[in-house]
């Protein structure tokens, strides 16, 4: 079967797939989660790995898809990864993970044997003190071993996402992106959405990309992607640093939004079908896997789905609606 682009209203082709696999988390960050209270799914909603798999290789061999990324929740908590890996792996796509790090010393060498590619690792804080009290866990030597053990395997490349919000860690900027260079993984700055799950979020307390990048060059001087700002679909605009030190990156989510390139469609871990991280409805793919439904039902129900989505998320304007879940019930 020859695979037919996936083209929402817009006009933009979606071939990038978000699968969360779990809404289940080993950390308790401030800005994603409450600390307590989470009422997780029970595993039989979750999707199987076979349900997975077969979304994801309709998406690929019906429309042409070329990357999956694996979220969670966090996504290592749940059980026999490296099988769903050797899965996805099979369909020839890039595939990646993203993940809070915490358990990659043990686990990193088997996932890059299975074929996972390349991975994003999150990462808030440098100091042991304040790393605790944002994750409400003592882990961040095991978070930078992760780091090491991923290094060591191969995954290629090793991207740390740091969440910056204004009086909690922006005074670690320049720390992370020292860090980077030093270790030769890219720092991914990521300015904080409205998706935690105490609905905290603020205006107030995002730090805009721009100053971000105006602070490392003033440090260290950067050139800036395409040498003029000229991006592709990725979330990121990724900088280099004049001197040869590597590059660094920022998601600028919420001050400059990148919709009109987005090429992403999410499934949640119960299986319900997003065309938007900030969607305020799905469709339930889960019922048309138990339900007896055809791959044609499925790549319906998938193009009906990009079929509506919108042009943009309107984050800091007054007709935005935030999504009733958090993002750690949707997947990164």
């Amino acid at each position: 079967m020859v695979a037919t682009a996936l083209l929402d209203p817009y006009n933009r082709t979606v071939r990038d797939l978000r699968i969360s696999i779990t809404d289940r988390c080993n950390f308790r960050c401030t800005y994603c989660m409450p600390e307590e209270g989470m009422k997780w799914l029970p595993r039989d909603e979750l999707l199987t790995y076979e349900e997975l798999t077969r979304v994801a290789r309709i998406c690929v061999e019906r429309f042409g898809f070329e990357s999956i990324r694996i979220t969670g929740g966090e996504p290592t908590v749940r059980a026999h990864l490296p099988v769903l890996i050797r899965h996805l792996a099979e369909l020839g796509v890039d595939l990646a993970m993203t993940t809070n790090g915490a358990t990659l010393s043990h686990q990193a060498a088997e996932l890059a044997r299975s074929g996972l590619r390349r991975i994003n690792i999150s990462c808030d804080s440098l100091r042991p003190d304040r790393f605790a009290a944002i994750t409400c866990r003592d882990a961040l030597g095991a978070v930078l071993a992760g780091i090491d053990a991923s290094l060591a395997a191969g995954l290629d490349p090793v991207k740390v996402n740091c969440v910056v919000v204004r009086g909690l860690n922006d005074d670690e900027i320049l720390d992370f992106a020292a860090f980077g260079r030093a270790k030769g993984v890219e720092l991914r700055f990521i300015e904080w959405m409205p998706l935690d799950g105490g609905g905290q979020w603020n205006m107030g307390q995002v730090v805009p990309a721009t100053e971000i990048v105006a602070a490392i060059d003033a440090e260290w001087p950067l050139v800036a992607p395409g040498g003029g700002g000229v991006r592709d679909s990725a979330p990121a605009e990724s900088y280099t640093y004049a001197d040869g030190a590597g590059r660094v990156g920022v998601i600028a989510s919420v001050t400059r939004p990148f919709c009109e390139s987005c090429d992403r469609i999410r499934v949640t871990a119960e299986g319900q079908l997003r065309n938007c991280l900030f969607s305020v409805r799905e469709t339930d793919l889960r019922g048309i896997l138990r339900g007896g439904g055809t791959d044609d039902d499925l790549a319906s129900a998938i193009e009906a789905e990009v079929g509506r989505k919108w042009a943009g998320h309107s984050i800091g304007q007054v007709h935005f609606t935030r999504p009733a879940r958090s993002m750690s019930q949707i997947g990164g």
